[in-house]
């Protein structure tokens, strides 16, 4: 990844170049996997494993609250994640995870007021092999990258690299397990250095039906300031199709068991459509 020459602020996608470039890809996605597709059961557990090769283009907008010295302020943030699997051979795929962050936040600050733009572009690469080990574990391993993408207002201005990984199992109607990265900055004009670790247990159930059941954390931990911020959540899912398209919703409340200095607290809530173009 070069890092010596970084996008100036005008060469920045807005927020809505990113939407009109994702819906273009599922929509091409869309036509190359219409025929063949698995039940919506079968769609609905592999939503629960990271590393599944299914194309999905995911819409998740989280809302949180009592942010700031004040605790007055509020954000919206909708994450693009599109997830695009690549066969590399009979034994191995590459799995792609973007997180594109588009933001809307008020009186984060007393004097700060209105503010959206796109946040920093996290990007995740991870090889994983096409069937679980003898005991069932399936499990994918690559390397995380940070870009400065954003607008100053949500940007640390930074590069960041790091490991990431993946590991679970399907037991049935069940699946658990955890994701988890580290990034450290390697570059960039921020001020601040980067140093982050992510963890994230789930442990999902799924109905014949196709409905979903997840618990899960999203701890994060700031090496840096020694902070740790950790949102517990439970979401209810649904796989279903609109006209030929095949969707996911999933829905739920989530609550902040630690929060970092300024971050959110106390209650937040997630709402995700997922476009799904299974092979």
């Amino acid at each position: 990844m070069p890092c010596s020459h970084l996008p100036s602020r005008r060469q920045l996608a807005t927020p809505a170049k990113c939407a009109a470039v994702l819906c273009a890809l599922a929509l091409g996605a869309g036509q190359a996997h219409a025929q063949g597709e698995p039940s919506t059961a079968e769609l609905a557990k592999q939503l629960t494993n990271p590393v599944a090769a299914l194309i999905q283009v995911p819409a998740q907008a989280n809302y949180d609250s009592n942010m700031g010295p004040l605790r007055e302020g509020s954000r919206t943030t909708v994450n693009l994640q599109p997830v695009v699997p690549i066969s590399l051979n009979s034994e191995w795929n590459l799995i792609s995870r973007t997180i594109i962050p588009l933001i809307d936040q008020h009186d984060v600050t007393p004097t700060s007021g209105h503010q959206s733009g796109v946040g920093d572009v996290l990007q995740s690469l991870f090889f994983s092999p096409v069937k679980p080990t003898d005991s069932g574990w399936i499990w994918g391993i690559g390397p995380v990258f940070l870009l400065p993408t954003g607008n100053s207002e949500f940007s640390a201005d930074k590069w960041g690299l790091g490991p990431t990984g993946v590991a679970l199992r399907q037991d049935g109607p069940w699946t658990y397990g955890m994701l988890a990265n580290h990034v450290w900055s390697t570059g960039g004009s921020g001020v601040n250095d980067v140093s982050s670790t992510f963890l994230q247990p789930f442990l999902s159930y799924t109905t014949p039906t196709a409905w979903s059941f997840t618990t899960q954390m999203e701890a994060t931990y700031d090496w840096e300031r020694s902070q740790w911020s950790v949102p517990a959540g439970f979401l209810v899912g649904k796989v279903t199709k609109v006209g030929s398209q095949l969707i996911n919703i999933t829905a739920g409340p989530r609550y902040y068991l630690a929060h970092a200095d300024n971050g959110p607290q106390g209650w937040g809530f997630r709402f995700q459509l997922s476009l799904l173009f299974p092979k």
